[in-house]
């Protein structure tokens, strides 16, 4: 079993295969500011390989099997394959190679308490709004994010070695690798079918999971899901339960919604107290999220005050409901949502805000998540007035050629939604330009880079002005 630790500088020479990612790239800062020397490479150039590169990391765009130099550590990322150059490289020079699930798992026990946050949906931001409490808090912790949080100033902070918060993705297993003391789980549902074989796959990975927290930890779960119990009865961890629609330590009542989407509603800790949130994020997806924050970190001992304080006060993540600015009267929002249920999150969301047409941009990720989960996604638009979806956007999967944009375009108007297939992003854009109208919503939709989209509709109004 592959074991680190950042004190005894074992490995003085690490290298990271896809050190670009927002979790590698995270890693990397750890150990760069523990004085290892860090090497990486990526396929692209990015502004995260850049501050990488500021901070003393060697960084190499492509792949190359020369690239790995003298590491004595090589760590790879879930997107590449098998047969990469440098892996093979590594494994012919007996170099040891670990993945980065494997690795994380590793470092989590160089730190006192180790927080991490599960779930099918809403990790990103669930982590972030427990960052911005605990940046608030006296705890000082050591930051992993899956995003990029202004609390923050990006995806990592570095913080002392008591406490370290970080995502935890069920992709592939990875949570099995984990052992926190402190496990958050938000939902379990279908999703990542090219390693899972079926709903009942994940659930008894995260059943795995429940088993790895230690006895003198807490497990901190959402009740309402319809599988939490088989989590419950195979952990042997502190049980804490949030949830909107059942008894248990941290509930909700009351809730309600501004005029621009945000909810507002009562807490009730354990039936003995009861507190007024509000948020400034929309949904109800984001009232779980609030719950499991909450949760977590008033069982850290944070005080209730501080903990609604920093709530009211988190504007979430990029690429969450990100509103990236205003085109002639229309709004121009940006969400990472990938996912049936998330996408219908929020659509949900933005219900309740004010707006003439809702334009949503969705670009499907990976063809085996549009494949299995079509008849899903086919449901998932009802509250968009129009949709338009581009290419598939391939991620770590090659086209097989069982499933394309059409597939779900002729699904979603069988279900009497207004679907169009467009191609290229040039033709989306200037679609959009002729047809969307001062009070609309253009919302672009994706795990992909559909965001840019947006950007350039923004940049196009800029050049206007000029």
């Amino acid at each position: 079993m592959f074991t680190f630790c950042i004190s005894d500088h074992k490995y003085s020479h690490v290298h990271f295969i896809g050190i670009g990612g927002i979790s590698m790239s995270g890693l990397a800062e750890i150990l760069l500011t523990e004085g290892y020397k860090v090497s990486g490479s990526d396929a692209n150039n990015s502004h995260i390989v850049e501050r990488l590169k500021s901070l003393g990391a060697d960084i190499y765009i492509n792949h190359n099997e020369a690239n790995i130099g003298n590491a004595d550590l090589v760590v790879y990322t879930d997107a590449i394959s098998m047969d990469n150059v440098e892996l093979l490289a590594a494994q012919n020079k007996n170099i040891p190679t670990v993945d980065r699930a494997t690795f994380l798992g590793a470092l989590m026990k160089n730190y006192t308490n180790s927080i991490a946050i599960s779930g099918t949906h809403g990790k990103t931001t669930t982590t972030s709004m427990i960052a911005t409490i605990l940046n608030r808090s006296v705890l000082n912790p050591t930051i992993l994010l899956g995003g990029k949080l202004d609390e923050i100033g990006g995806n990592v902070q570095l913080g002392n070695k008591e406490y370290l918060l970080t995502e935890a993705c069920e992709y592939k297993g990875n949570i099995l690798k984990y052992f926190p003391t402190m496990a958050v789980i938000l939902n379990m549902e279908e999703d990542h079918l090219d390693y899972f074989k079926n709903i009942h796959h994940i659930v008894d990975t995260f059943a795995g999971y429940g088993k790895n927290i230690q006895e003198n930890g807490f497990l901190i779960i959402n009740m309402d899901d319809e599988n939490a119990n088989m989590v419950v009865e195979n952990t042997n961890a502190n049980v804490i339960g949030f949830g909107i629609n059942n008894n248990v330590d941290y509930s909700c009542e009351n809730i309600s919604f501004s005029k621009e989407g945000y909810p507002n509603f009562m807490l009730n800790i354990k039936g003995k107290g009861l507190y007024p949130v509000k948020l400034n994020v929309m949904g109800i997806h984001n009232v779980y999220n609030a719950l499991a924050s909450i949760a977590a970190t008033h069982t850290l001992g944070v005080p209730i005050e501080t903990i609604l304080d920093a709530i009211k006060n988190y504007k979430g993540t990029h690429r969450r409901l990100e509103v990236k600015g205003i085109i002639n009267g229309i709004k121009i929002i940006d969400d990472y949502a990938h996912h049936p249920t998330e996408i219908k999150a929020s659509l949900d969301a933005l219900k309740n805000s004010s707006y003439n047409q809702l334009w949503c941009v969705f670009q499907p990720h990976t063809y085996t998540r549009t494949k299995y989960l079509l008849k899903d996604f086919a449901t998932a638009f009802s509250h968009a007035d129009k949709v338009i979806i581009p290419d598939i956007y391939a991620a770590r999967e090659k086209n097989t050629g069982t499933v394309h944009s059409t597939n779900l375009v002729a699904a979603l108007i069988k279900n009497g939604i207004d679907a169009k297939y467009i191609s290229s992003f040039e033709s989306i854009e200037s679609f959009l330009l002729e047809n969307a109208k001062p009070g609309d919503i253009i919302v672009t939709m994706g795990a992909g880079n559909v965001y840019t989209i947006g950007d350039a509709l923004l940049e196009t109004d800029e050049k206007k002005a000029i």
